[in-house]
């Protein structure tokens, strides 16, 4: 009798990976080009701009002219959406620039639905990126006011809205902005447009980056008393629950590879369909190893993506997309 008789053996989960064409059919999790986001950041120079972030390489900020044919190559590599980020001319208090109708961002989703109408435009609605002191709400004092704030987002929401985004997503973490954005979109009749709720945004070292690329770190203090403490799971339960009350149609859990486990979590709670943000410190630190040859990026970013959609996220924002979706094909 061979050694593979004589051990007893009558369970071998070996059998079902002895070939490609097995494995992929037993898979248990599967990854497409339809989950993807791509995020893309548009700047308001009239003049072309495509300008590449240092500590974000092959990403770039873009003036609207230059973002219509970047819009179009990302269609053409089948990623099915955009999560737009504006950088405004200008700065104030009141962030006025958010929700200026020829504002950088309405004018970027008009050009881009103008172009590419079956592309799924998402607008990132927070105030930072549009603040003097570069904060996501009102400062009064030393002070984020939260009530303050959530009439200025919910202009914001719809003025993207009427630019003709098809999805709001609120990344501020405020209390009580989603019902107010609900409110406002149905009341300008866009009861149609959906919203996309960072429900789960914690205060993470891993937004570095993108600070970098949207010009939006705050000139003083933090974001703790907003966005979430990392300490916290129960708490990550609490925001989701409470934003799909007040009418989320999605929620995000943000960052991404340290809080799986709160994916998870999220996804036992809720029955909308939940987003992960792979954010700029997670794709900075792959693009960094690969340069330097210590990692393969094409696997590693690969397992990082299967790695999500294992955890429950149903779709996943990324800068790594359109070389995901290539490798996919």
């Amino acid at each position: 009798m061979s050694g593979a008789n004589q051990s007893g053996l009558t369970v071998r989960p070996r059998r079902l990976r002895t070939s490609p064409v097995l494995r992929n059919m037993v898979r248990e999790t599967n990854l497409s080009a339809a989950d993807l986001i791509y995020p893309l950041f548009v700047v308001s120079d009239l003049d072309p701009v495509k300008r590449e972030i240092s500590s974000m390489p092959s990403v770039y900020q873009f003036s609207v002219d230059e973002l219509r044919r970047e819009a179009e190559r990302v269609a053409e590599a089948g990623v099915p959406a955009v999560i737009l980020f504006g950088l405004p001319d200008s700065k104030d208090e009141i962030a006025s620039g958010a929700y200026a109708e020829r504002g950088v961002v309405q004018r970027a989703v008009r050009a881009i639905k103008s172009d590419n109408p079956d592309l799924l435009v998402i607008t990132d609605v927070c105030l930072c990126e549009y603040t003097s002191h570069g904060h996501c709400g009102i400062v009064r004092g030393d002070e984020i006011v939260n009530d303050e704030t959530l009439d200025l987002l919910a202009m914001t929401a719809v003025s993207h809205a009427a630019a003709g985004a098809d999805i709001v997503a609120p990344s501020d973490m405020m209390d009580g902005r989603v019902a107010a954005i609900r409110s406002a979109l149905d009341e300008a009749d866009f009861t149609n447009t959906a919203i996309l709720s960072y429900a789960v945004k914690y205060s993470s070292a891993m937004y570095g980056p993108f600070r970098d690329a949207a010009d939006s770190a705050p000139q003083f203090g933090d974001r703790k008393t907003y966005q979430m403490d990392p300490a916290n799971r129960r708490e990550a339960l609490k925001e989701a629950a409470l934003d799909v009350a007040e009418g989320a149609d999605m929620v995000v859990v943000k960052p991404a590879l340290s809080y799986l486990d709160i994916v998870r979590e999220v996804r036992n709670l809720i029955n909308v369909p939940i987003v992960t943000y792979n954010v700029s410190g997670e794709y900075a630190m792959v693009k960094a190893a690969a340069a330097n040859g210590w990692i393969d990026e094409r696997a590693s970013v690969m397992e990082i993506m299967m790695s999500m959609k294992r955890a429950g996220a149903d779709m996943i924002m990324t800068y790594h997309a359109k070389d995901v979706a290539g490798w996919l094909k």
